[in-house]
């Protein structure tokens, strides 16, 4: 080997170890960055009629694993569904109370009812003092004030949530085609044989942030394109070609292509179902077909879940309770609550839409629940009664007695039939159960519907703790494999320091060994 060619050799490396060193210093810049895929410069044997000429630079490498990046995709989805969840219901349990404390000792609906059903039993005692019959007005006022409290934090979480899904919707296309336009740079230098790797590493960020707001998977094809997927397989295009139209239709990214859907604002009626086109929340449609059962898990998953289905539920089961505490009052003779646009009312179960059959009739009724104006006026009312001549009987306990013995009685007479608590057919779409027993005792079923929902919201909060738990385990997996090891990195550039010096060297000994061959032949 000649001088020239060992020249040409060590040149060569220095340039080669020049992109080893850049690849090595953009390595440690990103490896706090989320979703960056540690990165490796190719060198390849350099030959030529059969003698080695040295090395040259292959095309940049990604060190991944597709399968174990796909799980902490996937992975990522889950725990962001249970986080968005269990931050919207933390707002119920800070009002909701508590069954576990003393009795009488929180707002919960049970104390709440339990606090009247004293209030009751000393007016029993002392019918005709007004302290006595002011205390069961204000009794039954604060458990109103309970369940319009709850009402409204139903009501406000949900709106939340309805709003969130329209955020991430708008999230998700700009991620997408995002997507879309790095795989076009991508497909296009690979076709010219350039490296990539700083691009698809940019896209694994970008599916990084959009597995975040929605459970999805992805495959990459030959050519350097990549397919997003949902869940349930359904495919999510990036560029409109991706769905046979010409690229030229969308200006990349986009938020508002390809996923459309519509802001709206909610009542206790609205409701979503894929069944219903006539449902009043505007679907999540793709090329104007329906796909919103399609798109579970991230943020806009658990925003869906709490719009569609955990606060309808908790809805219907207030209303039904609501019902029944005004059904049960009126039936033994003491119509005590009425809904707001009927507090004069002489009978307790009017206004609302109860014109309608129970239990469509009772769709939002707890936020209108009030005190019947005839007690809060007159709470002597509640212990007085007419006779047919007009003259009036004071200080008389029967119907507060009927009260004690039948509203709050847990006999089968006092529960069953038209008594017992709507428990099925519930809320706007008539699809909802409370989950639990409508012939149960007032007490009961406030206790039932109290335990259901702080179930629901523990379930919620071990969900986080559990999926964030694997999150980390798989974090840690993937790291191992295409993680930034910062004192590797370093280590690297040890080594290709070294080898530097030792290229360096090798071209100041050529350019020694030809100055003293120049100055032996002058």
């Amino acid at each position: 080997m000649n001088l020239l060619a060992s020249l040409s050799i060590a040149t060569g490396s220095l340039s080669v170890i020049e992109a080893q060193y850049a690849v090595t210093a953009n390595n440690v810049a990103n490896a706090n960055t989320t979703g960056y895929v540690k990165e490796t410069a190719a060198t390849l044997s350099s030959v030529a009629a059969g003698y080695g000429t040295g090395v040259r630079l292959g095309n940049t490498q990604l060190a991944i694993n597709q399968a174990l990046q796909s799980s902490l995709y996937q992975q990522n989805a889950q725990a962001s569904s249970y986080t968005v969840m269990s931050d919207s219901l933390a707002a119920v349990s800070s009002v909701q109370g508590s069954t576990s404390q003393d009795s009488g000792s929180t707002s919960s609906l049970s104390d709440q009812l339990g606090n009247l059903q004293s209030a009751l039993i000393s007016l029993t005692s002392t019918p005709t003092q007004s302290v006595s019959q002011s205390a069961v007005v204000s009794k039954a006022s604060a458990l109103v004030t309970t369940v319009q409290t709850l009402a409204s934090t139903y009501a406000s979480q949900r709106q939340a949530a309805a709003d969130g899904a329209v955020s991430d919707v708008s999230s998700i296309n700009s991620d997408l085609t995002q997507i879309g336009a790095l795989s076009k740079q991508i497909m296009k230098f690979k076709s010219l044989g350039q490296g990539t790797a700083d691009l698809e590493n940019q896209r694994l960020g970008v599916m990084s942030d959009l597995s975040s707001n929605l459970s999805v998977s992805f495959t990459t094809s030959a050519n350097g394109d990549m397919t997003v997927r949902t869940a349930d397989g359904t495919q999510l295009p990036t560029r409109p070609d991706q769905m046979g139209l010409d690229d030229s239709t969308q200006t990349l990214p986009s938020s508002t292509w390809p996923l459309s859907t519509s802001s709206v604002t909610l009542s206790s009626s609205s409701y979503y179902s894929a069944q219903n086109t006539n449902s009043s929340i505007p679907a999540i449609t793709l090329a104007g077909q329906d796909i919103t059962t399609s798109l579970t898990g991230g943020s806009l998953g658990g925003n869906l879940t709490l719009r569609d289905s955990t606060y309808p539920q908790m809805q219907a089961q207030l209303d039904s309770f609501s019902y029944t505490v005004m059904n049960r009052f009126s039936s033994a003779g003491l119509p005590l609550f009425v809904t707001g646009s009927d507090a004069n009312a002489t009978s307790s179960i009017q206004g609302s839409d109860l014109s309608k059959p129970v239990p469509q009739g009772i769709v939002g009724l707890s936020a209108s629940l009030s005190v019947n104006s005839t007690y809060t006026k007159t709470p002597s009312a509640l212990t007085t009664t007419t006779n047919s001549d007009g003259s009036t009987n004071t200080g008389v306990t029967t119907t507060i007695s009927n009260v004690l013995s039948t509203t709050f009685g847990s006999d089968a007479e006092d529960v069953s039939g038209g008594l017992s608590a709507p428990s099925s057919n519930l809320g706007p779409g008539g699809s909802i159960s409370t989950g639990y027993a409508g012939n149960q005792g007032l007490l009961a079923l406030s206790t039932a519907l109290t335990s259901n929902q702080g179930a629901t919201i523990a379930s919620m909060g071990a969900g986080v703790t559990s999926s964030s738990a694997v999150l980390t385990l798989l974090q840690t997996k993937v790291a191992d494999v295409s993680g930034v090891n910062v004192n590797d990195e370093m280590a690297k550039t040890v080594a290709l320091q070294n080898a530097y010096t030792a290229n360096a060297k090798i071209i100041s000994t050529v350019q020694t060994m030809f100055n003293a061959l120049l100055s032996a032949i002058q």
